[in-house]
């Protein structure tokens, strides 16, 4: 049941007026609720309540129906009669409905008619739960913008930009985090650090520096080592732990700088992540470094999608499940304590610290459940010393062991509040096992040991880098991972982290899942990928498909990105998560779709049989057999040059509507216009281009200058195919050109081909399979005729489907015409199509689909998973 067919469902109950028992019943079905099941439960064989206006069904539901009283009151009433762990509590007078998930406390108070806009809450029937994801905190995203202020502000009066001064602000920094954290949190007296820089420096920020230069050298100073200082600094305690040991220059103030710092440090820190750290240091880290060293900073969030799914999840119902049992929850909290984190990417330490606290808080609600059976109260068992990183940036990685202390202490915090548990603070002491260096050149094992009865998760975003980005010291990274084998050139930098985690948990208690890129999933690089990532030992357990996401930090962009978690085969429940929704699936395949596991390499033929498709010509010509409206102009007006100049046509001519045109020699023109000085001239600038090439077979052109390096054309009319176009449309602008014009290599074309096969290629279901199976360039698709059209399972259809495609193709054309006065691009923006066109497209959309079955798709998941299954069969047959 797909969520486009309960929605569908549900509408058609509203609009039916179903009211009474017979309302559930159907409501149940709705969600694909077995008929045999609600008969049963209709028949009162399941039905454990007795009472004529009630339904209780185990572990399902508890109904009411009810005119005379307050509904809110009568739900909140059946909230503590629950005795069957039935998930949804239902009340409703068929004009108001209320319901209460008994799981995620989610409460729905909406009138009746309004049940289809809420159709997602009751998802958890079909097999489909809502996936909970945290919100940004309020507190990190404010402390953020200060500290991005404050750094703009110390900029302004400091415009140097060398790495030492860039490196030693960065310090500077991290320790202004720690000293508006510790006067917030206990460590220093309440508002210590920020009231003396307002009482004890100039308002015009003129001696700041010197000051903070001096309070530095104390907070690393052991007090008994310390002489002669004024009380003010001498009230602080000695911190330890390297933070304030490196010598640095301190910037220079002016009156806005100071006020800065002052306004930073009067927000109340003790409610703000130590992850923001890692957004101050996204923040003011040098450009040229950016995303490149696996620092990039990942929100609370987003973390929590890799974490939940990867173990958190599992070990939360465990809990649930082991409450009241003393056994059940001790071994928990032995398994808890037993728990390795390591992120070989960790940057300032964002995962590790929020995988470090959520641990720490399921453990505290172990121990307040075990305390209510007056057990004895321990001290925290879970250590920092269970959290392990690389990271390549020195600065980075003293970052993140400053973050994960200051975590620790939150949660001593925490925990004090809850038992009254005090632990020691000062002066710092170890945090963590992070290690500087290169995760592709050092062994992980080295850094966290294996060891029997371990249970570990490998997590993190690492840095993505595709195969253009790729300076040469990762490209060696690369060489040194995959040496031996094949074709891992094309490979993103992130395969790197990939492979050696597939590596390091085979055959062993140990997960892991990455944030990355969607493009491992997509075009090329799933033939070489996967088949080095999954072996026979291996599994995807997790996967979120495609998202976009933003966070806190300062200057972020939306990046459209994946998760993916593997682990050894077994066979608890696999997840896909899609938007909000988390769906149990027997499998997720290389594409992150519900299918069985395919790698579709690229195709010379159709797997369908359908017409070939062809790339469009090359000229390799510097551009001189390229003609633009001045040029063509000019060439025209003499009629020996008219049988040589053709339209040239490629993507962004096609969708733009530009015109261009381009010199098209054959051998039986070439004598007629080669002495005409414009076209010897042309044909001199390809000579010298051709020959100036580092390639020799480029070289080799120079000999026919008049000819395109790669020529395809066809003197036949064909469908236009662009290479790149935007995600954002809903259609690739697909057309028909006639027989004259040359397609450029930025559009594929297919010649001579019947009508129906325009509605084919630019139907939703190609379209799926397009959006899953293509390339990216940046964020376009990036289609292929290997591996998009030619893989392309198609069914064959009889002379009246043809037929009646061809009738939908004209109709699209003949709307398209209504608005000849726009692009292509224009008329498929998404948001600007017009209603007509769009229309034309559902009709053919639909007459497609009737290709391949009588009921339309509800999803492109649905079509997807239908698509893979047909793959699969008609390679098989292939190999027969």
């Amino acid at each position: 049941m797909t969520i486009n067919q309960i929605e569908k469902n549900i509408k058609k109950l509203i609009d039916g007026k179903i009211e009474g028992k017979e309302f559930i019943y159907e409501l149940l079905l709705a969600y694909g609720s077995p008929k045999a099941s609600i008969k049963r439960l209709k028949d009162g064989n399941t039905n454990l309540s007795k009472k004529v206006n009630e339904i209780i069904w185990k572990k399902k539901l508890f109904f009411k129906e009810t005119y005379d009283r307050d509904l809110h009151l009568e739900i909140t009433e059946l909230e503590d009669q629950i005795k069957y762990g039935e998930r949804f509590i239902i009340v409703t007078n068929f004009k108001e409905f209320l319901a209460i998930d008994t799981k995620t406390k989610d409460k729905l108070d909406i009138k009746f008619k309004d049940l289809v806009k809420h159709y997602d809450f009751f998802l958890p029937w079909a097999g489909m739960e809502k996936a909970e994801y945290h919100a940004e905190n309020p507190a990190d995203v404010k402390a953020a913008e200060k500290m991005a202020k404050l750094f703009d502000e110390i900029k302004k009066d400091n415009p140097d930009e060398t790495p030492e001064f860039i490196h030693g602000l960065n310090i500077f920094l991290s320790r202004l985090l720690f000293c508006f954290f510790a006067e917030d949190t206990s460590i220093f007296s309440k508002g210590q650090f920020t009231n003396v820089i307002s009482s004890h420096t100039q308002t015009d920020g003129s001696d700041l520096d010197k000051y903070l230069e001096k309070l530095f050298e104390v907070l690393d100073t052991n007090e008994l080592d310390r002489k002669d200082l004024p009380k003010y600094l001498e009230d602080f305690p000695y911190v330890n732990g390297g933070l304030f040991k490196e010598k640095i220059k301190i910037p220079k103030f002016t009156k806005h700088s100071r006020r800065a710092v002052i306004d930073s440090g009067e927000l109340d820190w003790s409610a703000i992540n130590p992850d923001i750290f890692g957004s101050m240091f996204q923040g003011v880290i040098l450009e040229d470094k950016r995303g490149s060293l696996g620092m990039h900073y990942t929100s609370v969030p987003n973390i929590m999608k890799v974490i939940n799914p990867l173990f958190l999840d599992e070990l939360n119902e465990e809990f649930e499940s082991a409450c009241g049992d003393n056994k059940k929850l001790n071994k928990l909290l032995i398994r808890i304590r037993n728990i390795k984190i390591f992120d070989p990417a960790c940057g300032s330490g964002n995962f590790l610290i929020i995988a470090y606290k959520e641990l720490r808080r399921l453990e505290m609600k172990i121990l307040e459940e075990i305390t209510k059976r007056q057990m004895i109260l321990t001290s925290t068992g879970i250590k920092l010393s269970n959290f392990y990183g690389i990271e390549i940036d020195d600065f980075a990685h003293e970052i993140a062991k400053l973050a994960l202390w200051l975590a620790e202490h939150q949660m001593h915090l925490e925990s004090f509040q809850k038992f009254g548990l005090k632990q020691a603070t000062l002066p710092l002491k170890e945090a963590g096992k992070i290690v500087y260096g290169n995760a592709t050149r050092l062994n992980w094992e080295d850094i966290c040991p294996k060891k029997v009865g371990d249970e570990i998760y490998i997590l993190g975003n690492p840095p993505y880098l595709g195969t253009r980005n790729q300076k040469e010291k990762h490209k060696l990274d690369m060489a040194y991972i995959f040496e031996g084998m094949k074709n891992y050139k094309s490979l993103d930098y992130i395969s790197c982290w990939f492979f050696k985690a597939s590596k390091y948990i085979k055959k062993f208690t140990a997960n892991y899942a990455f944030v990355t890129t969607n493009s491992i999933c997509q075009g090329d690089q799933v033939s070489i990928f996967w088949p080095l990532i999954i072996n026979e030992n291996l599994e995807i357990s997790f996967a979120t498909q495609s998202f976009k996401w933003t966070n806190s930090a300062k200057g972020n962009a939306a990046v459209t990105v994946v998760i993916i978690g593997i682990r050894n085969i077994n066979n608890k429940p696999k997840l896909l998560f899609n938007s909000s929704i988390k769906k149990t699936v027997s499998n997720i395949n290389y594409y992150l779709v519900e299918s069985e596991n395919i790698v579709l390499g690229r195709r010379s033929s159709s797997v369908s049989g359908l017409p070939k498709m062809i790339k469009g010509s090359i000229p390799a010509d510097g551009g001189h057999l390229i003609l633009d409206k001045e040029a063509y102009k000019i060439l025209s007006q003499n009629l020996l040059l008219l049988p040589i100049i053709r339209k040239f046509i490629g993507a962004q001519e096609f969708i733009k509507n530009i015109e261009r045109w381009c010199l098209y020699i054959d051998e039986k023109n070439k004598q007629i216009v080669e002495n005409i000085p414009v076209i010897r001239e042309r044909l001199n600038g390809v000579i010298e281009m051709r020959l100036k090439s580092s390639k020799k077979a480029t070289n080799i052109l120079a000999k026919t200058p008049h000819l395109f390096a790669e020529d395809r054309h066809h003197q036949k009319p064909c469908i236009i195919i662009p290479c790149t176009t935007s995600e954002r449309r809903n259609y690739i602008p697909i057309g028909f050109v006639d027989s004259d014009p040359v397609i450029y290599a930025s559009a594929q074309a297919i010649y001579d081909p019947k009508p129906f096969i325009f509605g084919i290629v630019t139907s939703q279901m190609h379209m799926a399979w397009m959006r899953t199976t293509a390339g990216r360039l940046k964020t376009d698709y990036r289609y292929s005729s290997a591996l998009v059209y030619n893989t392309f399972p198609f069914p064959k259809i009889t002379k009246s489907q043809k037929e009646e495609l061809t009738k939908c193709v004209f109709k699209i054309l003949e709307e398209r015409e209504k608005h000849s006065e726009k692009t292509l691009g224009q008329l498929y923006d998404p948001d600007k199509m017009p209603e007509g066109l769009r229309e034309a497209h559902r009709v053919n959309d639909l007459a497609i689909e009737s290709c391949y079955r009588a009921k339309p798709f509800e999803s492109d998941e649905e079509r997807l998973e239908y698509l893979f299954k047909m793959y699969e069969k008609m390679v098989a047959k292939e190999s027969e």
